[in-house]
């Protein structure tokens, strides 16, 4: 898996994933050339890494067994985790969801692994306890469809989106969509602390958080849910609701493309694309074993890339939150992690890690084109995350 030797990075997770599948063990060597997976050798499975197009190298036993000794020098900042289970998959996406497409399908569909389509009918009615790990497409959480209305209002899509959800919460027995999507909200909430694992990127954010915040007061104005906002909304959020997010301000201009204060959208306009860059942290693989997998990669330094939401300004952070991955420079997090009761989250920056500026009605990324985005990696490893053996905390 290290750079310019794996021809596809991305497949190799599909394999890896195929793998458990059948009821194999692999073990994962974290920073070990790139974050590589080493398995028992079947015929089978080499087959099938020629058939995906994923490098690999057959090596004997005592090769493997000097590997494993290599990486178990307290000196060397390398690990072995045993992946034992395939994760149960859901990605919470609504069905015909143009004008856009989502990164998280976009590569799990690319390296052909399996996942279930969930949307809210699914979450209320308590579908999510069949599931190991969420996703949640770039999804609005505070009923405000996204805050498209100033400039997609007229479009057919955007009509089409808004009288589906208003069906869609009278059916489920809501008044407003805001208070579905609270309701979901706070399911999926329910879902992380009972032991899931939830990924999100983009508006699926800071979205999310904003609704666990200003659950019980109406943020939404007139045209998105037939009453006025309360005015006083500001001076009610509960930051202790949140996952990762406090202290931040409302947008409250229905008419301005944005949530609040966390998103950090507009100081990326102000820097040329080349110079639009985060980092990833170096954790101790042998004492920071969780960060040290959800940040497994061939590079540290990753192309930015926009979104609704683009990434976080640090400030807006709480304290007790994991930041992986930043641009120190803009003062800002893209990548994100963090507890909540046996559960764990990512919140991950930006739309699709391989389009730098991706817009309403733009054709969807061809993965084909970026077999090796180390961008893509980062949400892979979430994926294999709920697969790991989990080990004793060391004290």
């Amino acid at each position: 898996m290290d750079a310019g030797k794996q021809a596809n990075h991305l497949k190799a997770y599909g394999i890896t994933y195929w793998v458990l599948q059948n009821d194999i063990e692999v073990e994962w060597l974290l920073n070990y050339r790139g974050g590589s997976f080493m398995v028992k050798h079947y015929g089978t499975i080499e087959e099938e890494c020629i058939i995906r197009g994923v490098t690999y190298q057959v090596i004997a036993d005592v090769q493997a067994n000097q590997i494993r000794s290599q990486i178990s020098d307290p000196e060397i900042n390398q690990e072995v985790v045993k992946l034992e289970k395939a994760p149960k998959v859901a990605v919470y996406t609504p069905e015909g969801k143009q004008p856009w497409d989502d990164a998280v399908t976009l590569v799990l569909t690319y390296a052909e692994i399996p996942f279930d389509k969930v949307y809210d009918k699914e979450i209320i009615s308590g579908d999510l306890h069949k599931y190991d790990w969420l996703h949640l497409h770039h999804e609005d959480f505070t009923g405000q469809y996204g805050k498209f209305y100033r400039q997609y209002r007229n479009e057919s899509w955007y009509r089409q989106q808004q009288m589906d959800a208003e069906k869609m919460a009278s059916e489920l027995g809501f008044k407003k969509v805001s208070e579905l999507k609270l309701a979901v909200a706070l399911s999926i909430e329910k879902f992380t602390a009972g032991g899931g694992f939830l990924f999100t990127m983009c508006s699926g954010t800071d979205s999310y958080d904003i609704a666990l915040a200003a659950q019980g007061t109406d943020i939404c104005e007139y045209m998105f849910d037939g009453d006025p906002a309360d005015p006083n909304a500001q001076n009610k959020l509960d930051f202790s609701k949140t996952f990762a997010f406090k202290d931040f301000l409302l947008e409250k201009n229905p008419l301005e493309y944005e949530f609040s204060s966390i998103d950090a959208t507009k100081v990326h306009n102000t820097i040329p694309e080349s110079q639009d860059k985060f980092s990833l942290f170096e954790f101790s693989a042998k004492w920071d074993i969780v960060p040290t997998m959800l940040c497994q990669n061939h590079t540290d330094i990753i192309n930015g890339f926009f979104g609704q939401t683009t990434d976080f300004y640090t400030k807006y952070i709480k304290s007790n939150v994991l930041i992986m991955g930043e641009n120190k420079a803009l003062g800002t997090a893209r990548y994100i992690h963090g507890e909540y009761g046996k559960g764990q989250w990512t919140f991950y920056g930006g739309h699709d890690p391989e389009d730098y500026k991706h817009y309403v009605n733009d054709p969807p990324t061809d993965l084909n084109l970026y077999p090796n985005s180390p961008g893509y990696r980062l949400i892979l490893n979430n994926l294999l995350f709920p697969a790991a053996k989990k080990k004793k905390q060391k004290t």
